[in-house]
C-alpha cells in the first residue's frame, strides 16, 4: 500500500527534527567538553537554584542518557541533587517543635540547690522534695541538670565531704583560744604580760579569759573551770576548743574542759592558720590599740582591753560578718555624732536619739 502524500511529509519533518536535534546535542556536548577542559581540575560552584533546575532536567533522562549528555558533572551529582530536592520537599522539619522543651532556670537553680545542701541525697528523694514544692521534673532531668554541673550521683557525692560543710556543720559548736603577749611598765620596770583569749566561731565573740604575768597549771585550771560553767561560762555551749601546741596548755586545763563537756583539739605542726579568726582578732586588737599606747600598770592594761572589747562587740564592723557589727547599740534618727573611747583611740559614728 502506498503511503499518502501527507504522511510522507510527516515522516520527513520528524526524521529533519531529529536530525536538527542531534545536531545541536552534540553541538553542546561539544561545548561543554571545551568548557570541562577549559576549566581543568577547578570545581565548578552552583548555587540552590542551579542545581535544582539541572536536577529536574536531569531526572527525566536515564543514568545512561546523562552518562552520553553531562560533560561538566558527573551523571551520580545531577542525581544526587534530585535526592536532595525531593527530600528537602517533603521535610517535615519545619513543622516540628523543638522537641522536649526546655526547663526553666527556676526549677534548674532549685535542683542545684537541694543537690548542694543535701549530698546524701539521690535522684528520687530530690525529685520527691522538688515534687513538695510544685516542680513536675524527671529523674533523668535531675541527673543530666547535675551531671552538667560537675555534680557525682548520690553515692560518690555522699562519700565527699569537704572541710568547709564540716565546719558549717559543727560552726555552732567550734571556738578556739590562744595567746598573745604585751610589754607594760610596772614598778618593776618594762614586764610582759599574757593575754588568754577564747572566741566564738559562730558569733566571732570574744572573751579574755584571763591576764597574768606567767601562766601556770592552776591558773590555767581555775580558766577552765570558768569557761566551762554551766551558767555563765563563755563555753557552756560548745564542743570543741580549737588551741595550738603551746606548753601552757595543761593536761590540768584540758581534763577541767572534758570534765565540762568540751573538747580540747590540738592543731597541727607548723599549721599557723589552723585558727584563723583568734589569730585576727589579736592582730587587731594590737594594731588598733596596745601598739598605738604605753601602758602603765597592770590596771591600765585591763582597762585598755576592756574598752577594745566593748569596741569590738557593739561599735567595730566585721568583713567575716558581712561588713556588719556583732552587737550594733540602738540607731536613732536624729544628727551623726562621733563617739570615742581611750582618748579618741578608738571612734564610733552613730545618730543621736
Amino acid at each position: 500500500m502506498k503511503p499518502k502524500p501527507h504522511t510522507m511529509l510527516l515522516m520527513m519533518l520528524a526524521g529533519w527534527i531529529n536530525r536538527h536535534q542531534q545536531d545541536m546535542i552534540e553541538y553542546l556536548k561539544t561545548e561543554n567538553k571545551i568548557l570541562r577542559e577549559k576549566l581543568g581540575k577547578k570545581r565548578l560552584l552552583l548555587n540552590d537554584s542551579q542545581r535544582r533546575r539541572l536536577a529536574i532536567l536531569g531526572k527525566k533522562l536515564s543514568r545512561k542518557a546523562l552518562a552520553e549528555v553531562c560533560q561538566i558533572f558527573f551523571p551520580e551529582t545531577i542525581l544526587r541533587w534530585h535526592r536532595m530536592l525531593v527530600a528537602r520537599k517533603y521535610d517535615g522539619a519545619k513543622r516540628r517543635g523543638m522537641g522536649r522543651p526546655q526547663i526553666s532556670d527556676e526549677l534548674r537553680a532549685a535542683i542545684m540547690d537541694v543537690a548542694k545542701d543535701n549530698r546524701d541525697w539521690g535522684y528520687i528523694r530530690i525529685q520527691g522534695q522538688l515534687k513538695y514544692l510544685g516542680f513536675k521534673v524527671s529523674i533523668a532531668t535531675i541527673g543530666r541538670v547535675l551531671k552538667k554541673a560537675g555534680l557525682e550521683p548520690q553515692p560518690d557525692r555522699k562519700r565527699k565531704t569537704t572541710w568547709a560543710e564540716f565546719i558549717k556543720t559543727h560552726w555552732q559548736s567550734l571556738s578556739a583560744c590562744d595567746f598573745f603577749t604585751t610589754e607594760i611598765y610596772t614598778v618593776k620596770g618594762l614586764t610582759q604580760y599574757m593575754v588568754f583569749v577564747v572566741i566564738d566561731y559562730a558569733t566571732r565573740k570574744v572573751e579574755i579569759a584571763g591576764i597574768v604575768e606567767q601562766a601556770y597549771d592552776d591558773w590555767m585550771k581555775q580558766i577552765a573551770k570558768n569557761l566551762t560553767d554551766p551558767f555563765c561560762g563563755f563555753l557552756k555551749d560548745k564542743k570543741y576548743l580549737i588551741r595550738d601546741r603551746d606548753p601552757f596548755y595543761t593536761e590540768g586545763f584540758i581534763e577541767m574542759l572534758k570534765a565540762g563537756g568540751v573538747k580540747s583539739v590540738k592543731s597541727m605542726p607548723l599549721a599557723p592558720n589552723f585558727s584563723p579568726f583568734v589569730e585576727r582578732f589579736i592582730r587587731s586588737i594590737k594594731s588598733e590599740c596596745l601598739d598605738r599606747m604605753i601602758i602603765l600598770s597592770e590596771a591600765h592594761l585591763r582597762y585598755c582591753i576592756e574598752q577594745y572589747i566593748a569596741h569590738y562587740h557593739t561599735e567595730r564592723a566585721h568583713q567575716s560578718l558581712d561588713n556588719t557589727i556583732i552587737e550594733p547599740p540602738p540607731q536613732g534618727t536624729g544628727d551623726i555624732i562621733r563617739q570615742e573611747r581611750l582618748g579618741g583611740l578608738l571612734k564610733f559614728y552613730r545618730r543621736a536619739a
